[in-house]
């Protein structure tokens, strides 16, 4: 798509120069403010604890209320680089209520900063080792069909969504360790083929809880989706980790039948499911899956 594709740490180390100056601008203007506060009020005879009180107050409050949202952000967080780019993320706002406490014209000009990086820095792509095919709109349907006795786990993903990304180093480790002749792994980028997320019900707006989306084809036909979706058309908080998606997945049990499968070679039935049949979401559940 015309972006960089670097490693994970390459993508790491990019995070981390991003965000290297701007967060750190506004606490060295208001150490200084401070500083020079303290000095104003020695020099004019007035006690330093008045001076320091007020809007250092709120300063100090302003960080702690940042720390905490980081905490609780960070518990659904799998991978350091999620924990790291919360981080920033929640630093940028709290750099921009203290850059408009300090004055409204560097507030102004600190978040059109943060736009035009956000607009011209795309973030780079995942690119490692990975037994991924990548389907489009016309070859999902076509390769789901060719042969009913392939089971698939596809993802359905979008470049612009950060749990996407985030996700993408885990799913490539998935499939270098369980991809053999009888269970592919796939991806398919709903937010190019606007199509194949209508066709599977994926939502790609930009609030969905929806992506990205594992589902699980055998015979040619869904068996289970995560996240799943409750009777409301919202998405059941799910954490993507390697070892909820093993698990739900039963990826061990589905690897172990693939390969006595294709060791049995053309005498083996066209449907042999394996997986447990999705449970139906009570009403309004939102809360998140072991």
């Amino acid at each position: 798509m015309g972006r960089p594709r670097v490693s994970l740490h390459g993508r790491l180390a990019l995070r981390i120069l991003e965000c290297r100056v701007l967060p750190i601008a506004p606490f060295m203007l208001v150490s200084g403010r401070t500083q020079t506060r303290h000095v104003s009020s020695i020099s004019q005879g007035r006690p330093l604890c008045k001076a320091s009180g007020g809007a250092g107050e709120r300063e100090v409050e302003i960080l702690m209320f940042l720390s905490a949202i980081v905490m609780m952000k960070n518990r659904r967080s799998i991978t350091v680089e999620q924990h790291i780019g919360n981080i920033f993320m929640f630093s940028k706002v709290a750099n921009a209520i203290l850059f408009f406490r300090l004055d409204i014209r560097m507030g102004l000009l600190y978040i059109t900063l943060c736009i035009v990086f956000l607009m011209t820095c795309k973030p780079p792509l995942y690119m490692g080792p990975e037994y991924i095919k990548y389907f489009n709109d016309k070859t999902i349907d076509e390769e789901l069909e060719r042969d009913k006795r392939v089971t698939w786990i596809v993802e359905f993903f979008a470049n612009w969504s950060n749990d996407c990304q985030s996700f993408a180093p885990i799913y490539a480790d998935l499939s270098l360790k369980y991809n053999c002749t009888g269970l592919n792994f796939g991806k398919v980028d709903v937010g190019r083929y606007t199509d194949v997320s209508v066709r599977y019900k994926v939502s790609t707006s930009p609030l969905t809880k929806q992506l990205p989306t594992l589902i699980l084809f055998q015979g040619g036909k869904e068996v289970m989706r995560r996240p799943q979706i409750d009777k409301k058309g919202r998405a059941v908080s799910w954490t993507f980790s390697e070892e909820n998606v093993i698990r739900e997945f039963n990826l061990n049990e589905l690897y172990q039948r693939a390969k006595k499968l294709s060791k049995a070679g053309d005498n083996i039935p066209e449907e042999q499911p394996v997986a447990p049949t999705p449970t139906e979401v009570p009403d309004g559940e939102s809360k998140k899956d072991k």
